[in-house]
């Protein structure tokens, strides 16, 4: 039976950098996405979660299921905590786009940074570290840093600003972390414009260790 996967993103653009990696990691498995950018704006324009986004995140869960998707994958931070709630609603598995890179984390170092563009994000990502860490046993120190004016920079158009922003916060953030989290998968394509030399400690986003997880689901050897 083919493997069918759906993405629920708050950002349309995402859609084709989890189409790429999924040709490359997950091979013969179906992709389709639910693209709801209404979540990320309601989230924000509140400051945070309501029932009315546990509600709607829950509802594109149960369709994906419906539709028949074998496990699906949400890729915004933001939204995270309403996974939990969605879980018990399918039998499929229900993805946190966070989870794998919170853990690959934890396993580099006790110093760890964040950076975030949204502020709906930085707080869900700092208190899954936080989450994880006590599952695991292990003490932690946890910078987090909000890349103020790159999120708007972003949705109004100019990216330049949005990459300048976020490559600075990133650069003060390697000078007393062990290793940083991007918080959005949209920051990951500025990481990757710091030379190697000059990424003197890991920067881990979330896309590819979370397709990379859902390989060990989908795909088992």
């Amino acid at each position: 039976m083919t493997q069918k996967l759906a993405f629920v993103h708050t950002v349309t653009s995402l859609a084709g950098l989890f189409n790429d990696l999924c040709k490359e990691i997950l091979p013969g498995v179906e992709v389709f996405h639910i693209a709801d950018e209404m979540l990320l704006k309601v989230v924000l324009a509140q400051g945070g979660l309501s029932p009315f986004i546990f509600q709607r995140v829950a509802d594109h869960v149960v369709a994906a299921e419906r539709a028949g998707a074998t496990a699906v994958q949400c890729t915004c931070s933001s939204i995270s905590p309403c996974v939990d709630a969605s879980r018990p609603l399918v039998g499929i598995p229900v993805m946190k786009i966070d989870e794998p890179m919170v853990n690959k984390a934890l396993n580099t170092g006790a110093r760890i940074g964040i950076a975030a563009t949204a502020p709906t994000t930085l707080k869900p990502t700092t208190e899954l570290v936080h989450v994880r860490a006590a599952a695991l046993g292990k003490t932690v120190q946890v910078e987090s840093i909000l890349c103020e004016g790159a999120y708007s920079a972003l949705f109004s158009g100019d990216t330049q600003k949005h990459d300048q922003i976020v490559a600075q916060v990133l650069r003060d953030l390697m000078k007393r972390n062990d290793v940083i989290i991007l918080a959005q998968a949209s920051m990951a394509r500025v990481a990757q414009t710091i030379p190697a030399e000059q990424q003197i400690i890991p920067i881990i986003s979330s896309p590819r260790l979370a397709i990379e997880h859902l390989k060990t689901i989908l795909l088992p050897a």
